[in-house]
């Protein structure tokens, strides 16, 4: 790829590097930040500029390992002919090189962010924001990328569900704590966030078998695949009815449920290829209205 593409196909400017982004996936890095929030509020003040650092923490992680995941990818060819929302290098919209450098500028941002916090609540936070770096690179970059031997889902639950919920109630509260409503409520999170990658790999699952990137889903097949994305999507209900008995309030957060629907049952139904766009645009809006409506419960 010597030049940007300059097809009609593509945005440009701005637009292209938003959708670059993919916007879609953006919920798994808000909702977290969110209801860890809400946690901290439960049981102490809040620190506010401390929770809108989080959310830039998580955000800038999120398009970064977009970005990263755009690069690697694309350079190993395993985003040709691939169905789905633009990637950046497979399709020559824009060069490796600055795909790359778009990553590493988010990773920096992310990390300035974190210093940040950690200066103001506990230096032990550069170990963690150092760890979720790596894991966002290495997800599929490096030489033996854990994102092509199944480890995928389990770096996702970790990183934006245990890691940024216990991680943004720690930093909000004042003084920064930890207990265990926050890891609780990072269950649901974490689940919600493997939904939308599950969601992703499901589409992906023909291109991914025949390049060798062997994810979960491709290790799983299809059938199971699916199985697996209604677990996910479902879960998230039966922590809350737990949650209900120590903080009654988060009961709203059962109000989001009408949104599992339509993307369960359009996977369940067989969608495939870029019928699954939608199911992964519903279940962002899922993870969205569930977080929303948790961290409201969590603050009342």
């Amino acid at each position: 790829m010597t030049e940007t593409a300059k097809t009609p196909s593509h945005p440009t400017g701005f637009a292209l590097w938003l959708a670059g982004s993919r916007p879609r996936t953006w919920p798994a890095s808000i909702v977290p930040v969110l209801v860890g929030t809400g946690a901290a509020s439960a049981n102490a003040s809040v620190m506010w500029w401390r929770a809108a650092a989080a959310l830039v923490v998580s955000l800038a992680l999120q398009i970064g390992v977009n970005y990263a995941n755009d690069y690697s990818d694309g350079i190993r060819g395993t985003d040709a002919q691939r169905a789905g929302p633009l990637r950046l290098t497979a399709s020559g919209a824009a060069r490796p090189r600055a795909v790359f450098t778009a990553a590493w500028l988010c990773f920096g941002i992310a990390g300035a962010a974190g210093f940040a916090l950690a200066a103001s609540a506990s230096w032990w936070l550069l170990v963690v924001g150092a760890a979720c770096i790596a894991a966002a690179w290495f997800y599929t970059g490096g030489r033996t990328p854990y994102g092509y031997h199944g480890l995928g889902d389990v770096s996702v639950f970790v990183f934006f569900g245990l890691v940024a919920v216990v991680g943004t109630a720690f930093v909000a509260s004042s003084p920064p704590d930890v207990d265990w409503l926050s890891v609780g409520c990072a269950l649901p999170c974490g689940l919600l966030a493997v939904a939308l990658l599950v969601a992703n790999n499901l589409r992906d699952i023909p291109r991914d078998a025949e390049t060798d990137k062997r994810t979960l889903a491709v290790r799983l097949g299809d059938h199971r695949t699916r199985l697996m994305y209604v677990g996910c999507a479902l879960l998230p209900f039966a922590v809350t009815v737990a949650l209900i008995v120590d903080r009654p309030w988060t009961a709203v957060a059962l109000l989001a449920a009408p949104l599992a629907y339509v993307p369960i049952q359009q996977v369940l139904r067989g969608a495939s290829g870029r019928d699954l766009i939608a199911v992964l645009g519903a279940t962002g809006r899922l993870q969205l209205g569930y977080g929303v409506l948790l961290a409201i419960g969590l603050a009342l």
